[in-house]
């Protein structure tokens, strides 16, 4: 089983049937806090949450990308993963949630650190992206810290309940990362 370590108490790993309960009452609790940015949130039940990670169990055995679960003290406190692989340009997205009580603390950027260390040195890919909507300052915040470019903004690309939503880009190649660290 993959599992990245970001702290003495803090661990990635995949997402498992079992964690189904657990994962939506996360969502339920932080909806409000989910809704401006996560269209997906406003209609999270316990149902789609087991159809979401069965769906990541697909995506992890057609080895096209997989989500993983922020566990923090043996419980979940956030999740984050790659979109669907593009293997002939070796290239994916990540996108990224926490839970509103551990926002702050830095989680976010070591879990993005650790899958794009997973991409560019496991998988070999050539880009990553990452996407926010303009007023998510907290979320542009993690890409900008690894050294990702702003290359501009999709026009409202998104929808979140009845409005529209920018999406901000960001990408990185591998030739701007070494170690873990930004190179440029």
């Amino acid at each position: 089983m993959l599992q990245f370590a970001l702290t003495e108490t803090v661990h990635l790993r995949y997402l498992e049937t079992a964690d189904a309960d657990e994962l939506y009452a996360l969502v339920d609790a932080n909806r409000e806090h989910l809704l401006p940015w996560m269209p997906w949130a406003a209609d999270q039940d316990l149902e789609r949450t087991k159809a979401f990670i069965a769906q990541t169990r697909k995506q992890l055995a057609e080895n096209n990308g997989f989500q993983v679960a922020m566990v923090e003290d043996g419980r979940i406190i956030g999740a984050l993963g790659f979109g669907a692989v593009d293997w002939d340009n070796r290239s994916s997205e990540i996108g990224y949630w926490i839970a509103r009580e551990h926002e702050g603390r830095g989680l976010v950027t070591r879990a993005v650190r650790a899958l794009v260390d997973h991409a560019f040195g496991v998988w070999k890919l050539h880009r990553i992206e990452i996407q926010a909507a303009p007023e998510n300052t907290r979320s542009q915040a993690v890409p900008l810290r690894l050294g990702f470019t702003r290359e501009g903004v999709l026009r409202e690309c998104e929808r979140s309940g009845d409005r529209w939503l920018d999406g901000v880009i960001f990408a990185l190649l591998a030739s701007e990362w070494r170690g873990g660290e930004h190179v440029a």
